[in-house]
């Protein structure tokens, strides 16, 4: 499949928002769940994960057609522990208080169904930049999905936003951090993963009541609408 046969806009509607890997296929849930407590953690383990998947595409894509079939899968998981083991080294170098925070799920990335189930579906049939974008794409989906989650967790477990943004950027990066509710005693439930499973299960039954009224929508505005006088052929 040559670039010109594939549409960009298409990628990024299906990581996105159609088909979604958090809240439409519902792969990677282990660390969706356990990671999202707070908007910090749930959007660097999404974005490390989308960062493996536009690399782990693209050197899949280059190597697609020198791979025999019958080794692919052990070829693709090589490659994506490579990058996993890099983004692991650069983290702990650099973000070492938040590498300890996310701990055993950096390198669970490479496990994860959406980083191998993007390098077998797509980039071992397409060229290299389309496969570089679908990886980042699907990722990125991810990591918005991470990003809400968090979001709603750390809003009514602890009433702030952006706690713990320190264990990336710094101490200075603290001012950055948002009190939504003074003097927030917290709720437990939202920090535990039951407060996890009701969040995402929100969060799925939004996007369906979405897409349900943009379908009522759709027919309707599709529909010819005849003017006052003229006749039906």
């Amino acid at each position: 499949m040559s670039d010109s046969t594939i549409s960009y806009k298409e990628i990024i509607w299906n990581g996105i928002w159609k088909n979604n890997a958090g809240i439409v296929a519902l792969l990677g849930l282990c660390p969706l769940l356990a990671v999202s407590s707070t908007v910090v953690n749930g959007i660097s383990l999404g974005l490390a994960t989308a960062l493996v998947m536009a690399c782990s595409n693209a050197a899949v894509s280059v190597v697609r057609n020198w791979v025999p079939n019958e080794i692919r899968i052990p070829v693709f998981i090589l490659i994506i522990a490579v990058l996993v083991t890099i983004i692991q080294l650069v983290m702990n170098a650099y973000m070492q208080p938040l590498y300890l925070v996310l701990g055993i799920f950096v390198p669970l990335i490479v496990v994860n169904c959406n980083v191998l189930g993007r390098a077998e579906a797509f980039a071992s049939k397409n060229p290299l930049l389309p496969s570089m974008v679908d990886g980042f794409i699907v990722g990125f989906g991810l990591t918005l999905t991470l990003g809400v989650l968090g979001a709603m967790r750390e809003v009514f477990g602890k009433g702030t936003l952006f706690s713990g943004i320190d264990l990336a950027l710094g101490e200075s990066a603290k001012q950055f951090v948002i009190t939504v509710f003074p003097d927030y005693q917290g709720f437990l439930f939202a920090i535990l993963p039951p407060g996890a499973f009701l969040g995402l299960g929100l969060i799925i039954a939004g996007k369906n009541w979405i897409d349900q009224r943009a379908s009522k929508k759709s027919p309707q505005q599709a529909a010819p609408s005849l003017q006052p006088g003229s006749a039906a052929a």
